[in-house]
């Protein structure tokens, strides 16, 4: 869910737990790395410029986001270099709670899109293959990301010694629960292992600042969160950053 302008206000007050990660070498020692997945979607798909959402939005087929998403989590995990496990976490179906208010949102946003459609005049402008809401659970758009991902984790264990070196483990929306909660479900049952090392380094990926408080509850001594840094542009649009031009809030 994330909790509105709280890592703004943190960072602001507290600014000694915040460092700019602008070279790999910058990057702390980490042990195991979780990542949202659905916030690096939302990133691939459309991110801050609206430029980049047409451009997607009239594509034929879906090849072009696949390889955006599979680039930026390679990308994070090479920057990050985990040495014991790499978890990929989308979103499943939420508590009937959030659901409620998903669908709310969810119908909003497609009845102001057809609102802005019906303003344009019929035939100028190509029907938009994608829509935003189809990042949920139960879609065809999901079930073919699962699928895509699962063949990514398979295709990078076989090729690529930084994955085979880590326990690797794919949560897809066929899992229930909101990605952030099944990374904590792991933590907490990885704490009731014998054996386990109490100064496992952990790190989350995502932009919601409700996992700086799931990180506090895990009692852990070793916590860092990456936060993508988020510019204005010259010509007054807005971007994201690569994910190696992070923010880490250290807790």
């Amino acid at each position: 869910m994330g909790i509105p302008k709280f890592f703004k206000w943190l960072s602001q007050r507290y600014p000694m737990i915040t460092q700019q990660i602008t070279r790999e070498e910058d990057c702390p020692p980490t042990d195991n790395l979780y990542l949202d997945l659905n916030s690096i979607v939302h990133n691939c798909i459309h991110g801050n410029d609206p430029k980049r959402h047409e451009h997607i939005s009239q594509l034929e087929d879906f090849d072009e986001v696949w390889a955006s998403i599979m680039r930026a989590i390679d990308e994070i995990v090479h920057t990050i270099k985990p040495s014991k496990l790499i978890m990929l976490a989308l979103d499943g179906v939420a508590p009937r709670a959030k659901m409620n208010q998903q669908r709310a949102r969810r119908f909003e946003k497609d009845r102001e899109s057809r609102q802005k459609d019906e303003k344009k005049k019929s035939g100028e402008k190509k029907k938009s293959l994608f829509d935003t809401n189809q990042i949920s659970p139960g879609t065809v758009f999901m079930h073919e990301l699962g699928v895509k991902l699962a063949w990514f984790v398979r295709y990078k264990l076989n090729t690529d010694p930084m994955y085979q070196r880590c326990n690797v483990v794919l949560s897809d929306t066929s899992v229930p629960g909101e990605g952030e909660h099944k990374m904590m479900d792991y933590i907490r049952n990885l704490k009731t292992q014998p054996g386990y090392d109490a100064n496992t380094r952990h790190c989350f990926y995502g932009p919601d600042a409700d996992l700086i408080m799931l990180s506090l509850v895990t009692h852990e001594p070793h916590f860092i969160i990456i936060r993508e840094v988020h510019e204005k542009r010259n010509d007054k649009q807005s971007g994201v950053s690569r994910a190696d031009i992070s923010t880490s809030a250290k807790l």
